[in-house]
């Protein structure tokens, strides 16, 4: 490590600063997109990783110095990455989910801040050593939970809907809010510092005007966007790159109105353009998810890299007490408090009271304040390794104990992956009862009333509305269903359905009947537009339909040591088509055209096998069949 720390230095040491540059960039892709996969494989929390990697790479080894690297550019990335982060966010809350967690999220908004940055000034500064204006401000930057953390918990956690919408919702609301009140008490310190006589009334209103102002701004830009893309103003290939830099032009513009103003803005601008059902922003949903993947990757990365060893070194056993006071204390309080006599219950609330992780927001503000307290003549050198104390402290607590704290308040969603079928028909009602059988979560979806007769009579879980429509994102969760099932009566609806969740899920974790292997044939649709095709043979939806009339069944066989795949294809007639496999922990794989799942002992293979009395004369023939070939071999 130390010869390739020395290589690095070296290279980076180099004057082209070009050459400095793309190197470090390189280098936080590959750190913060392998701590994001790694965590995908190994369930850990993507922000530990990524800290951890950061850390390991910055002060650790000494592989790249960021700030070195782009010097005064470094802060205004951090800000814009920010502020296109929150953006994001905010253009995915939803107002309709108020209505189940409305009442809490505006609680822990208007009462739960106030009340947070109060206990938590006194913990800062009674237990963590902090001189009063340095507490002040630090208290209110704690406010913020971040987004940046809460969604890949949320993400990579099954909590039950209406906690993880609080905590979605208090994270991004309270990310601005949280800044501002860090400008309030900057401004009050240095109004008083340069006249002594300086009041609160003479601070507060001019930053409350700077605040809804700025609102203000981000509500009329993204009305603007909301009547330009409908009516074809902005070409298609063009609507990202505007919208993005609407984003950033609002946010440097409001900033030049009052410091951190721009956080209000872009959150407001993308709150205001989630709930003005655009249609046009559908399409660039996936463009926006990867865009905030990257953004939170790399900032975490960067920002965890630029940490020195001197600022860790004012941690002492009084900030230890302090990090101990926010988890169990000021954060508790907080919650109770503003939920006292609320119609929340307690296991959420307990819940609550223990989730709230902290993010790039904190690290990022902390670290501009640290530097203005030293101009007004206050030493706020020790919030830069406190803000990265608090974080790593309130992410390892909070991501390893997230799943236990859930499960022990009854607040945990089925942990087993699911499958979401649309359309009911006898074929899809007879493999959601299957699946059903195995234990695993499934849902039938179907606009029809009378078509769900048969999920109503068979007691399936199922969901009356049309999928594709957007209001359907807000009542039915599909956070249990890592596998959809499009088999309806139409070919093209399917190949509809999957390209729309393909984005959602997982293009190769949606599925359709029919074959989509002959590309020459006019009239079928190409792969690139349709779902993934069941079966290795590539049945339709007249093929399983015509083998169901005559008496074909779904068949489970469970796999073992002893009983190998083999064997459970030797007892199934000829004609049986595998259709899937159910491994021990709930994962599912589809046998399709294009790819057959690797089956080993415990996983369970599901089939669709003709009737009984077919069975039993095939595996005669198969026997007889067996013993010619053995008698043969021995002649």
């Amino acid at each position: 490590w130390r010869r390739v720390g020395a290589w690095t230095s070296d290279i980076v040491a180099q004057p082209e600063g070009g050459m400095e540059q793309s190197l470090v960039i390189a280098m936080v892709g590959m750190l913060g997109i392998g701590a994001q996969w790694l965590a995908w494989r190994t369930g850990w929390p993507a922000i530990v990783l990524m800290l951890a990697a950061g850390f390991l790479a910055g002060p650790v080894f000494g592989l790249f110095d960021p700030e070195h690297a782009f010097g005064e550019l470094l802060d205004p990335m951090v800000a814009i990455g920010v502020a296109l982060i929150l953006f994001e966010g905010g253009l995915s809350l939803d107002l309709r989910e108020l209505r189940h967690a409305g009442e809490a999220v505006w609680r822990l908004v208007i009462l739960g801040g106030p009340i947070a940055w109060v206990f938590g000034a006194f913990a800062a500064h009674s237990i963590g050593g902090l001189e009063w204006p340095v507490a002040i401000l630090f208290a209110g930057i704690l406010v913020v939970t971040g987004p940046t953390v809460v969604m890949p918990l949320l993400r990579q956690s099954s909590v039950k809907s209406r906690p993880a919408a609080i905590l979605k919702w208090e994270a991004i609301v309270n990310d601005p809010i949280g800044a501002l009140f860090a400008v309030v008490a900057y401004e009050y310190f240095r109004a008083v510092t340069a006249s002594p006589g300086s009041g609160l009334f003479e601070v507060v209103p001019p930053l409350i005007f700077a605040a809804i102002l700025a609102g203000v701004i981000g509500y009329v830009a993204a009305a603007a966007i909301a009547w330009a893309f409908p009516r074809g103003t902005v070409p298609e290939f063009l609507k990202v790159p505007v919208l993005l830099t609407a984003v950033i032009v609002v946010f440097v513009l409001s900033n030049q109105i009052e410091h951190e103003a721009g956080l209000v803005a872009v959150t407001v601008m993308g709150v205001a353009l989630a709930n003005m059902n655009v249609t046009s922003l559908r399409s660039i949903h996936p463009f926006k998810q990867n865009v905030a993947v990257l953004l939170i990757s790399g900032i975490f990365i960067l920002l965890s890299s630029s940490l020195k060893f001197e600022e860790l070194a004012y941690l002492n056993w009084n900030f230890g007490l302090f990090l101990l006071a926010l988890l169990f204390l000021v954060r508790p309080a907080t919650i109770l408090l503003s939920l006292l006599g609320s119609s929340v219950p307690w296991n959420e609330r307990l819940f609550l009271a223990w989730i709230a992780p902290r993010g790039i927001v904190l690290v990022a503000i902390s670290g501009l304040f640290a530097l203005r307290l030293e101009e007004i003549g206050y030493d706020g050198t020790a919030l830069i390794g406190l803000s990265f104390a608090v974080v790593v402290v309130t992410i390892v607590a909070h991501g390893f104990t997230i799943d236990l704290v859930a499960k022990l308040l009854n607040l945990k969603g089925s942990n087993r992956p699911g499958i979401i079928i649309v359309g009911s028909t006898p074929w899809t009602i007879s493999l959601a009862m299957m699946m059903k059988e195995l234990k695993a979560p499934v849902m039938v979806v179907d606009a029809s009333w009378q078509r769900l007769a048969l999920a109503r009579q068979n007691g399936l879980p199922f969901y009356h509305g049309e999928i594709l429509n957007e209001a359907t994102e807000h009542n039915l969760d599909l956070t249990p269903y890592a596998v959809l099932v499009a088999a309806t009566e139409n070919e093209a609806y399917n190949a509809l359905v999957c390209n729309e969740f393909a984005y959602e899920i997982g293009r190769d974790t949606v599925f359709q009947l029919g074959d989509a292997v002959d590309e020459d044939d006019r009239h079928s649709l190409p792969s690139s537009i349709r779902g993934r095709a069941l079966f290795e043979s590539g049945f339709g939806v007249e093929d399983v339909n015509e083998r169901l009339s005559r008496g074909w069944v779904f068949r489970k066989t469970k796999l073992s040591d002893e009983f190998d795949f083999e064997a459970a294809r030797e007892r199934l007639p000829d004609a049986a088509a595998m259709l899937l496999l159910l491994r021990e922990n709930g994962t599912i794989r589809f046998f399709t055209h294009a790819a057959r799942p690797e089956p080993r002992a415990g996983d369970v293979i599901v089939s669709f096998a003709p009737p009984q009395e077919r069975t039993a004369q095939d595996a005669a023939a198969k026997r007889e069949r067996k013993r010619s070939k053995t008698a043969e071999q021995g002649t």
